[in-house]
């Protein structure tokens, strides 16, 4: 009789890391599909609560109300993307951030979805420094960590502590996370007095999927996400816990020696025009608002909810129009198509296109970009935020507005 013995635990393990992989790609597709109709009902929200906020007098108690839903609406958006971008491993833009501007937001926004149960402790140096970062990519690191807690406190109440602060790692901590080098980091820590953590749960905390909370409580993966955003941004987190004491993370990311971006903005006044052009949007509510919000702005305004109209109310007045406007993913002709037929028409028309949604295997368009007269392909790139949005501009210029570009193109 021979026996033969074979260790197959490293297949063991590639076996569940192509299993995880499957499931990421499960849902990158899954929120690929959604991000469209989901960006629309945003838009839809954020486009109505941005009129109210200029019919609203500011002294009003309202209009904090409007600006928080904005906020929230924004961020809303902007984790859809990070959804996206999760799931695609890819690199996302970064710059120079000022963390305690954003904890400051994010914790104002949090406060009025806690129980009043727990308390809130905010220790938050505005010396701790400058990292290089995503701004939503930090604010979803934050806003899980303080999910986790609040879960951890939510049958007996207590404290969530929160604090930032610069600290310098030296060689003797850095041998522990060789992932670090020596120097100046700016620490996060958040702090609960929860129940804690045994051992074994503290030691696949970060694994994707891996939850104590029950079936219809959580999937597992925010502490997952957290882990991978911080070591995405080449700094380390850690944890420590005892059943009975809480539980500690402490985020480390690299101090840099730069000027920061608080993350916020001067309001300016909004260009307006007085040019007619055409919208082409199939969601009603956002052809809706995007034809309101124009309208407020001077444009004349006409709207077609199908591509192939468009096509045909252009085809018949031609001079009608000075600008068209059009979203990509439509039924029957794709936005692309549309403007290639459009210019086919009459070359000197400028034609500005909303990209499409990402596909977790396809990167999204950095932004929409305009089909200069004459060209049926890409040109050059205009800074266009959506009608729905707080600035309603074009050109690389701040404030320059619509009439400016169609005058830029006579």
């Amino acid at each position: 009789m021979v026996l033969v013995f074979r260790d197959i635990s490293g297949r063991k393990r590639l076996e569940e890391q192509l299993r995880q992989s499957q499931k990421m790609e499960a849902i990158g597709t899954l929120a690929s599909g959604i991000v469209h109709d989901f960006n629309n009902v945003l838009a839809a929200i954020l486009g109505y609560t941005e009129m109210a906020t200029y019919d609203v007098p500011p002294n009003n108690p309202a209009q904090g109300y409007l600006r928080q839903v904005l906020t929230a609406g924004n961020r809303a958006k902007d984790l859809v993307q990070q959804i996206l971008a999760f799931s695609r491993r890819s690199q996302e833009a970064r710059r120079p951030v000022q963390l305690h501007w954003l904890v400051q937001e994010a914790l104002t926004l949090l406060r009025a979805s806690l129980p009043s149960t727990i308390e809130i402790q905010q220790h938050l140096s505005q010396d701790a420094g400058v990292v290089l970062a995503d701004t939503t990519q930090m604010h979803q690191v934050l806003m899980n960590l303080c999910a986790n807690a609040e879960y951890a406190m939510r049958e007996t109440g207590g404290v969530l502590a929160v604090r930032l602060e610069a600290v310098v790692l030296d060689t003797t901590w850095t041998v522990v996370h060789p992932n670090l080098t020596p120097g100046p980091y700016v620490r996060l820590t958040v702090q609960d007095t929860g129940p804690g953590m045994a051992s074994d749960v503290l030691k696949r905390i970060f694994e994707p999927f891996f939850t104590t909370k029950g079936p219809t409580e959580g999937t597992g993966m925010g502490l997952a996400v957290v882990y991978g955003i911080i070591t995405s941004h080449s700094g380390t987190i850690t944890v420590s816990s005892m059943p009975g004491q809480g539980a500690t993370f402490e985020v480390y990311l690299l101090q840099i020696q730069v000027a920061a971006t608080a993350g916020t903005h001067t309001e300016e006044p909004i260009p307006t025009g007085k040019e007619r052009l055409l919208l082409v949007e199939d969601e009603t509510a956002v052809a809706r608002v995007g034809q309101t919000l124009l309208e407020r702005l001077g444009y004349e305004v006409v709207v077609c909810l199908i591509s192939v109209g468009a096509l045909e109310a252009f085809r018949a007045a031609p001079q009608r129009f000075d600008l068209v406007i059009t979203d990509q993913t439509m039924p029957r002709m794709s936005g692309d198509a549309l403007a290639s037929a459009l210019q086919r028409i009459r070359p000197d028309i400028l034609i500005i296109l909303e990209p499409a949604s990402a596909t977790p295997s396809t990167p999204p368009e950095p932004r929409p970009w305009a089909l200069m007269p004459g060209s049926p392909n890409r040109g050059k790139c205009v800074h266009w935020r959506t009608p729905f949005d707080r600035y309603c501009r074009t050109g690389e210029r701040r404030g320059e507005s619509l009439s400016a570009a169609v005058a830029a193109q006579q």
